[in-house]
């Protein structure tokens, strides 16, 4: 899985799909509705600069109009540090066995680079399973050089919520940190050395994933996306299984709970081919873009 998907992967993607339409320059923006419901899908990255401007006024009309706000998990805070705190919990290697004895020479030698480039010792996760350390290696670059979960965009919508505003999740914590603490072993190895590889890269490879999705290009961010999606049952785990669980949720929605949804999730998953949209095809319903 090269840099670019692991990066959209774990930032929760940042590829959209389809023809460019003539919309206004923006993050691209969908809905799906019947009679009585209307379901938004917008496609968020978790972690930005600061100076990065994207909320306009069709985003902040659709949100404004939604009696419900989804994320993929709880954002309060209290979830939030369960949910760390579960993630540090699980992804303890057994004692006795440390992440680099899990690793042959040449791929010690790697990762023990990448740890001296953004200034860790080599010993700094010995204690954790591979997908927790590949996690770490492809945030800690971009936290060292800008960007930030608090200038994210979920963060950001979270902040104009009203106070009416119902909330939502789609998942838990400990499910989305179950799907890497389930991955084999080498599975995981071969995530975390994709990012020990590309830590110099890193910032580079995601400004420009940006720049496509702040324009809205949808085309040039699915081929970003998908030119990467080499391993089956990564895409599988991070995207496919659970863009198929989140259509059917949605069906649900539009079939027994009237009203208007703002559904904010990593903007992989609205990706082309077994992206949300296309689970939603399947099961006979129409995605609009907004924008």
């Amino acid at each position: 899985m090269k840099l670019k998907t692991l990066l959209a992967s774990s930032l929760a993607g940042l590829a959209l799909f389809g023809a460019a339409p003539a919309f206004a320059e923006g993050p691209a923006l969908w809905k799906v509705a019947d009679e009585d419901t209307t379901i938004y899908l917008f496609g968020t990255v978790h972690a930005l600069p600061e100076d990065v401007e994207w909320y306009d006024e069709d985003i902040a009309a659709a949100l404004n109009s939604s009696d419900t706000f989804v994320t993929e998990i709880g954002m309060d805070p209290a979830t939030e540090q369960a949910a760390q705190a579960y993630a540090m919990q699980a992804a303890m290697l057994p004692a006795g066995t440390t992440l680099r004895s899990l690793l042959n020479e040449e791929q010690s030698a790697a990762y023990e680079a990448a740890l001296g480039k953004i200034g860790m010792p080599a010993q700094a996760f010995d204690q954790f399973e591979p997908w927790m350390a590949g996690l770490t290696l492809t945030m800690l670059p971009l936290l060292q050089q800008g960007y930030s979960p608090d200038s994210g965009v979920e963060k950001i919508l979270l902040a104009k919520l009203g106070p009416d505003t119902a909330r939502d999740a789609l998942e838990t914590g400990e499910f989305q940190i179950g799907i890497f603490d389930t991955l084999p072993q080498d599975k995981q190895i071969a995530f975390m050395m994709e990012a020990a590889e590309g830590v110099d890269e890193a910032k580079a490879t995601l400004d420009a994933m940006v720049a496509e999705w702040v324009k809205g290009d949808a085309d040039a961010l699915a081929v970003i996306m998908n030119d990467g999606l080499t391993d089956a049952a990564i895409a599988s785990a991070l995207l496919y299984d659970r863009n198929a669980t989140w259509a059917e949720w949605i069906d649900t929605r539009l079939a027994e709970q009237p009203g208007t949804v703002f559904m904010a999730v990593g903007a992989g998953h609205l990706a082309g081919e077994k992206s949300v949209q296309d689970y939603l095809a399947k099961r006979g319903l129409t995605v609009t873009r907004v924008q």
